[in-house]
C-alpha cells in the first residue's frame, strides 16, 4: 500500500459552475503543471503531453455529475500513476481535493516537493478561477 496525502484548496465558486469550467481535458494545462509541461494532444482515446519527466500518455475520468476529475498518467517507464481529484460543496463555494500517492521510488524529498507542486498547482487555479472567471 502506498502512503498518501491529501491536498484541497477552497473556491468561491459554486462547485458544480467549477467542475463544469475545468473538467476538460484540455483546460488542465492552464493550472496542472505537475501534470502537463505542454499542451495536450488527443490520440486514440488518451491524451499525449510532456511531462515534467518525458512524454506521458493520460486517461481521464468521463464528464459526470459527482464532480469527479480522476486522471491516470502513463509513464515511459511503464508505470501507471492515479490521481484522484474531486471537485465538492463547500456551502456556497467548493472544495477542489486532490490524493497524491508516494511511488515506490520517491524519496521524502522527492515526495515533499511533489506536495509542494500540488499546492502551488491549486493556488493557481484558485486564482485562474477567483480572479480571472476561468
Amino acid at each position: 500500500m502506498l502512503s498518501a496525502v491529501t491536498l484541497s484548496i477552497s473556491i468561491d465558486r459554486d462547485w458544480r459552475e467549477l467542475y463544469e469550467a475545468i473538467w476538460r481535458p484540455e483546460v488542465f494545462p492552464k493550472w496542472a503543471t505537475g501534470l502537463a509541461q505542454s499542451q495536450l494532444q488527443r490520440e486514440h482515446g488518451q491524451w499525449i503531453a510532456q511531462g515534467p519527466e518525458g512524454p506521458i500518455r493520460i486517461r481521464f475520468s468521463d464528464h459526470n455529475t459527482h464532480g469527479v476529475m480522476d486522471h491516470w498518467v502513463d509513464l515511459e517507464s511503464g508505470t501507471t500513476v492515479h490521481i484522484p481529484l474531486r471537485i465538492i460543496e463547500n456551502g456556497e463555494g467548493a472544495e477542489v481535493l486532490l490524493t497524491l500517492f508516494r511511488q515506490p521510488d520517491m524519496d521524502d524529498e522527492r515526495f515533499e516537493n511533489d506536495i509542494e507542486w500540488v499546492r502551488r498547482d491549486l493556488e493557481t487555479l484558485k486564482q485562474l478561477v477567483e480572479s480571472q472567471g476561468l
